[in-house]
């Protein structure tokens, strides 16, 4: 099997290119499906996330231009217009690829461990979808032990950013004391969960959470010690929020202009900071255009997290170390998978051989033939027969000069 990883990041394409081609968890499953039933791949996981889509395909014969048109159609995009934005990795290199991105060495911030958990979450909707096989099933569990080795030899880890982290540190520069502010979350997820924990390592002390769903959103309230309410309460909330997080898996945006510009009038323009994490994004981009409305996107996090990504560049030379052997021993298992048709074949023939010979002597004792002439027979009838084409072989080199088929020779029957 060939494999190809195909996709586009926060370093090879803009925010709004990576809005259209991202796809949704209510759409994944259709996906899947349609990629299996257009012959573009056996297997295969599609990655979306904030700061990435990806494709990993495993066909007989991958056709990356094949994968490119499925991709632009998916995402309305023409011919040729998708495809200066994307990469695409083969074999051994599509397995480098997601071993570095499971351990965070191919994120906006190096090392981050949310990727983790939403490469495990694609490969389970996978799964789920009939999408794996014995060959993906193995690349994606060799992925995560892959990372969890990075997480466990190496520091990748210390100090622990993310692009949670960034928001929370940007808001910090904004605001001189975020212990006092009121902040409005929204949505209630793992990136969201994750802006509350740091917020409150801030000392920030009142936080709403508003989601679609009442329970999740209570969920999460019990988890990080705020309030829960739901998206239609959050409209009377707004001019509340000194800071805004907003990070869902809507296909359209939740906070819109009108929306803000009430909240501001209310506010008597007390400044507001806005954190855009969401792809497609959930606020208007027409709100950072008002007065006193700090609005931000993930890709404005960038300047933040390059602070960071000083400290953990030795450690992700020892990353890639670990990655480099981990390649080669995923790659051997695949390659031997090549073998195993040969050898389920030598087998069948060894043992239909091994019956034919085992019912004639059978035979001969019912006959009453002396057992112990019937068992040398046998022995002396297997031997020659399954050394008969081997030596045919072994002389039809040494006549043609095969030096090199005489040495696998030795080595096969360890001669």
């Amino acid at each position: 099997m060939q494999l190809l990883a195909i996709g586009l990041n926060h370093e090879t394409a803009p925010l709004e290119l990576r809005e259209r081609v991202a796809f949704g968890p209510e759409n994944m499953g259709d996906a899947l499906d349609d990629l299996a039933r257009s012959h573009v791949a056996t297997e295969a996981t599609i990655l979306s996330t904030c700061n990435r889509t990806e494709i990993y395909c495993g066909n007989d014969r991958v056709d990356t231009g094949r994968v490119i048109s499925w991709l632009s159609d998916h995402a309305g995009f023409g011919a040729g217009e998708l495809e200066r934005n994307l990469y695409a990795h083969a074999d051994d290199l599509a397995v480098k690829h997601a071993f570095r991105v499971a351990s965070g060495l191919d994120s906006m911030v190096l090392g981050e461990p949310q990727i983790l958990g939403q490469m495990k979450e694609a490969f389970q909707r996978a799964s789920a979808a009939g999408a794996t096989g014995k060959v993906f099933n193995r690349l994606f569990q060799h992925t995560f032990s892959v990372a969890k080795q990075v997480r466990t030899d190496t520091s990748i880890g210390s100090n622990p950013v993310s692009v949670a982290y960034a928001g929370v540190s940007l808001a910090g520069r904004v605001f001189s004391d975020l212990a006092s502010l009121t902040v409005l979350l929204i949505g209630a997820g793992e990136t969201i969960e994750l802006v509350a924990r740091h917020l409150r390592e801030k000392g920030v002390r009142k936080m709403i959470v508003a989601n679609r769903s009442p329970e999740r959103a209570r969920n999460l309230a019990t988890a990080v010690g705020c309030e829960a309410i739901s998206l239609a309460e959050m409209p009377a909330r707004l001019p509340e929020a000194d800071i805004i997080v907003s990070s869902t898996a809507s296909t359209l945006p939740i906070l819109g202009k009108g929306a803000m510009e009430g909240a501001i009038h209310s506010r008597r323009h007390r400044p507001v900071f806005i954190l855009d994490l969401a792809v497609p994004r959930d606020v208007e981009p027409q709100v950072g255009d008002l007065r006193d409305v700090y609005l931000y996107t993930v890709d404005d996090l960038q300047n933040v997290i390059e602070q960071n990504r000083d400290l953990r560049e030795k450690a992700a030379q020892e990353a890639e170390s670990i990655i480099d052997i981990q390649v080669l021993r995923f790659m051997r298992w695949m390659r031997a998978l090549q073998s195993e048709p040969l050898i389920r074949t030598f087998r069948g023939q060894v043992d239909s051989l091994r019956q034919a010979e085992l019912d004639k002597a059978k035979a001969k004792l019912a006959k009453g033939v002396d057992p112990e002439r019937v068992m040398e027979q046998l022995a002396h009838d297997l031997s020659n027969k399954f050394a008969h084409h081997p030596s045919q072989q072994l002389r039809q080199a040494d006549i043609e000069g095969n030096p090199g088929f005489l040495s696998a020779a030795r080595k096969l029957f360890g001669l």
